[in-house]
């Protein structure tokens, strides 16, 4: 795109030709057209492009591939200018540009130099080193080193700088770019009357101490780390993640230094003695996806996320295509697949793992919180103290309390069973204490029958003891795949001596410990079909032993050596209910009375005499009546209250995913063709050998590879960073492949610039507002953005730096200015995300119930950076500009111009409405007359005052809107009552001949661009 414009040094259209040189102008053209077919991995005919011995040597012709100083008698610019398709070069694709083959017939004319060592290390491999600063024919011009390169550069092209900008237009383009909104009026008036010669810098220096200032540099780092508060993939979920966004906003307001802004990121929670912040900065690497979706490979998605996480962190510190590696060796940078899993293994021992929890997480809870905290738990001690406490009292009362529950065992004798088998095919098997366990088939409604032999000298009841077992669903009691059970019907039978006529027993009354509802347990001999007693053990209060008690209606005897058959009836509605572990137990002599339900432990240390319990045993025995004892009831309920308010906090606080290294590292392998089911060598972390070396005596983990990133050897980290805070400045970095600093990428346009800025950004300890300032305040930044005829044509995109930047605002900036210029904006800093309005239905999604709820009251109007960012469905208006999804790592957005933006800015609802409080503005603050209203929302917008000839045109509009809206007065209801609150104190057809000015004045170009 940009060939031909002086990019390293070549040729601009208008100025003196300069010798062209191999390494700047020739090798990048043979790499990005011909390598694929003649480089280092393929040499078709024999020919290969990059080696200056085999060029001249030729392919498998034998003859020379190019004539020095004779371009016409070379075959490879005749193969490049010819047209005939067998002959021609490159055979598929665009033919290269006219630019680039004058290029190449002048490098062969001029005797095709080529360098001695072949081929040379890559430019951005080599660490920087800091030029001195070149001579300049205009020393006054110079504020900042920054100007002496460009004006040195301009100087070789003869070219001149555009003089300052307006000092309106200039304190609104430094705000926007250090703050991210416009100056309101105030600032205005007060920098304009500001004579002082460092008014100016004044100004740079307020806006840097400004709390916005890191919302406006998060902004970007937010697109580099991915942010969102989604999980991605199929439904999408919620996760919360803004605390991270908060410690990223703060990092940049207190200038964290980028070394540290850098490990605390990568490694935080490696750090000798981590702070919660140090640990929610790691949340830079938890924003890779998650899959949640039913049936995926947790391992698959897992390994996908350390492979973005290699990915981003190349690209964003590194700024190289690293991810080329993934499945083969980089094509055209010095980087092997090997490699690649190397630097795979530091991000490969991380404890989250794919799962729809998202673990490990962190909570935050505030200074209000922690304090309510602390309250609370001290109540609970308290509490729980008087609880535990062994006062006479309640030792005598569960003294009592284990007398009456031994008598009433003791009315009841185990029913020890000879025989149990299931009518439907389950397998019974009788077990040393006296019950029977269900197993094996689970058939539907089965029927159990129980044979025991009994000797009573009288038989008044029956009990079914239901018991939990640890092979039963859950480790409940039923055979349901919750744990629960439900009978139909209980019946017995009684065999005198063995006989085989057996007489049924009829019952007066049953009861049981629990009974769930619509399952009564007196159905079980009342209702002859139906549902009878069952248990809903889902609750698992309800997964301990339950008995049901039967009463005879009149007391019997039976001989010693009688027999006594029972038939336990299940039904439910899965038809999978039926009993999994039961015991039967019969009262002789006395009326059957209730135990109550107890824990099988409990049951068993009750039958154990005093002396033969454990110190454990008395233990657990007195902890359990303290969970009955009717006299702790009050004390119970006031510790379940206090847990449950601490329940109800806990649920408050915000939680944030972080990075936690795994005590035991995972074995790492090179993953073939970069599948992670294809393994291959198992591999140890290390880093690509043409970068500088590890630390020395270090351990192999993030916080050493951190470390590695922000080597001062490292010569890639400070060029990289400062390349990006060049493009957000002036459009285009200095190197325009921001992406890409290896051989397929560009070449800086000013080299040495860009070493003198990354070498300054160490000296200046790493201190991003250092460089900011830096930059803001030099004369390169400050020039106009006019551009003539002339210097158009000879520089259409500004690559030399003669004149001011100017281009279209980002997406949360059109939105944040509009809401600051109209006086809605939300200036509160941090918090969760907040849903502004939306068009309707855009979150309607099978696999979720999550909705899109517009935020009230100031959340309504917050910045853009705060917007709900849901990657499979980005707020509408970012999407309309340019914003990216934030699925994977973007580097740089790009720049769009479409009628859609248009339609949007004018249609919008929330811009309707910062119309409409614009309007307002104009009319309450603007002053008494039409021209003082459009000269104050003109400047609200733009920051300049408007000229005669566009005053005029405004007035015009004005003029026009209030004639139509007198005469339809209905239209200029429905536009006013859209947002009543803004419309109190004004008729309706003046504020909406008023909304559609400032409509106007929202969608200027000039309102939308930074110049």
């Amino acid at each position: 795109l940009l060939s031909g414009l002086s990019l390293f040094g070549a040729q601009v259209r208008g100025a003196e030709p300069h010798a062209v040189d191999f390494e700047r102008d020739i090798r990048p053209i043979f790499q990005n057209h011909c390598d694929e077919c003649h480089g280092s991995k393929k040499q078709k005919s024999g020919l290969r492009l990059d080696l200056k011995a085999n060029v001249l040597r030729g392919g498998d012709t034998g003859k020379p591939a190019l004539m020095a100083g004779n371009a016409a008698e070379s075959p490879i610019y005749g193969r490049i200018v010819s047209a005939d398709p067998d002959e021609m070069m490159p055979p598929k694709g665009d033919r290269l540009a006219k630019e680039d083959v004058e290029k190449i017939r002048a490098w062969i004319e001029q005797g095709a130099a080529w360098p001695e060592k072949e081929p040379p290390k890559h430019w951005a491999y080599v660490p920087p080193q800091r030029p001195a600063l070149p001579p300049v024919k205009n020393s006054k011009w110079v504020r900042t080193p920054i100007d002496r390169f460009v004006l040195s550069r301009l100087d070789k092209e003869k070219l001149k700088p555009s003089p300052e900008a307006d000092r309106a237009i200039l304190l609104r383009r430094v705000s926007l770019d250090l703050i991210g909104l416009p100056p309101t009026i105030a600032e205005l008036e007060q920098f304009l009357t500001d004579r002082r010669s460092d008014a100016y810098e004044r100004a740079v220096d307020r806006l840097l101490a400004s709390p916005q200032y890191g919302e406006r540099w998060a902004r970007p780092w937010l697109d580099l780390a991915r942010y969102a508060d989604t999980q991605g993939y199929e439904k999408d979920g919620s996760r919360s993640m803004w605390l991270y966004r908060n410690w990223v906003i703060d990092a940049f307001n207190r200038d964290l230094p980028y070394d540290r802004f850098t490990i605390e990121q990568i490694a935080g929670d490696l750090l000798p003695e981590a702070t919660r912040e140090q640990k929610i900065a790691t949340g830079f690497h938890r924003n890779t996806m998650t899959n949640t979706e039913g049936g995926t490979d947790d391992e698959e998605f897992r390994h996908d996320a350390v492979v973005d996480r290699v990915n981003t962190t190349m690209s964003v510190w590194l700024g190289t295509t690293f991810a080329c590696a993934q499945c083969h060796n980089h094509k055209y940078d010095p980087f092997t697949m090997k490699e690649y899993y190397q630097l795979f293994a530091f991000l490969n021992n991380t404890a989250d793992a794919d799962r729809e929890d998202e673990k490990p997480t962190l909570k935050a809870p505030s200074s209000e919180q922690e304090t309510k905290f602390a309250q609370l738990r001290s109540q609970i001690d308290s509490l729980q103290s008087r609880y535990q406490g062994d006062s006479d009292e309640l030792k005598a009362n569960i003294t009592r309390w284990e007398t009456e529950k031994k008598e009433a065992m003791g009315r009841w004798k185990l029913l020890e069973p000879v025989r149990a088998v299931s009518l439907k095919g389950a397998t019974l098997t009788l077990t040393n204490d006296g019950s029977v366990l269900a197993g094996g088939a689970n058939p539907s409604n089965d029927v159990y029958e129980v044979s025991a032999r009994f000797s009573a000298a009288g038989l008044t009841g029956l009990r079914l003891e239901v018991l939990p077992d640890a092979t039963l669903p859950k480790g409940s009691i039923g055979r349901d795949s919750n744990g629960s059970f439900a009978l139909s019907k209980f019946e017995a039978k009684v065999f005198p001596d063995g006989g085989t006529n057996g007489e049924p027993l009829h019952f007066q009354s049953v009861f049981a410990d629990y009974t769930q509802q619509g399952y009564n347990v007196t159905n079980l001999i009342e209702v002859t079909e139906g549902p009878g007693w069952a248990v809903k053990a889902e609750d698992e209060k309800h997964r301990d032993s339950q008995s049901a008690y039967f009463a005879l209606a009149h007391p019997t005897n039976y001989p010693a050596g009688s027999t006594i058959l029972i038939r336990l009836l299940s039904h439910s509605p899965s038809g999978e209910g039926n009993l999994g572990r039961f015991r039967l137990w019969i009262s002789d002599g006395t009326e059957p009375t209730p135990i109550g339900s107890l824990p099988v432990g409990i049951h068993k240390i009750l039958s154990l005499a005093e002396k033969e319990r454990t110190d454990k045993q008395r233990k657990e025995l007195g902890e359990y009546y303290r969970t009955i004892a009717p006299e702790l009831r009050e004390l119970r309920e006031e510790i379940a209250a206090a847990r449950k308010a601490e329940t109800e906090l806990d649920k408050t606080i915000p939680r944030t995913l972080v990075l936690e290294e795994l005590p035991k590292p995972r074995e790492s392998h090179v993953h073939i063709r970069g599948s992670f089911l294809s393994k291959g060598e198992i591999i140890q972390p290390a880093v690509p050998a043409a970068l500088h070396p590890l630390p020395p005596n270090q351990p192999a983990n993030r916080l050493t590879l951190a470390t590695w990133l922000v080597d001062t050897n490292n010569p890639l980290t400070a060029r990289v960073a400062m390349n990006r805070i060049w493009e957000q400045y002036f459009g285009i970095g200095l190197v325009e492949s921001s992406q890409d600093f290896g051989t397929q990428g560009d070449k800086p346009s000013h080299p040495e610039l860009l070493d003198w800025l990354a070498t300054e950004f160490m000296r200046q300890k790493w201190s991003f507002k250092a460089m900011h300032r830096l930059i803001v305040n030099s004369s390169t930044y400050r020039q106009s953005s006019r551009v003539t005829p002339d210097s158009y044509q000879r520089d259409p995109y500004n690559r030399l730096l003669a004149r001011g930047p100017r281009q279209r605002l980002e997406a949360e900036m059109i939105r944040d200015q509009a809401l600051l210029v109209s006086g809605l904006l939300s200036r509160k800093v941090g918090g969760p995300s907040v849903m502004p309005p939306q068009p309707a239905g855009l979150w309607q999604m099978v696999y979720s119930s999550e909705k899109w709820e517009t935020s009230p009251g100031e959340d309504k109007f917050r910045r853009g950076l705060y917007t709900f960012w849901r990657r499979t469905n980005p707020y509408p208006m970012m999407t309309t500009f340019d914003a990216p999804s934030r699925e994977f790592c973007v580097v740089k957005r790009p720049r769009s111009n479409t009628p859609l933006q248009a339609l949007l800015l004018l249609n919008d609802p929330v811009y309707v409405e910062a119309a409409q409080a614009l309007a307002r503005r104009m009319l309450s603050e603007g002053g008494e007359k039409d021209l003082a209203r459009v000269t104050y929302g003109f400047r609200l917008c733009v920051g300049r005052p408007p000229s005669k000839a566009e005053v005029n045109r405004l007035l015009a509009l004005a003029r026009k809107e209030s004639v139509h809206y007198a005469d339809a007065v209905g239209d200029a209801e429905a536009l006013a009552s859209q947002f009543p609150a803004l419309r109190t104190g004004f008729n309706a057809p003046e504020l909406a001949a008023w909304t559609v000015v400032a409509n106007v004045l929202l969608n200027l170009d000039e309102t939308v661009t930074k110049n």
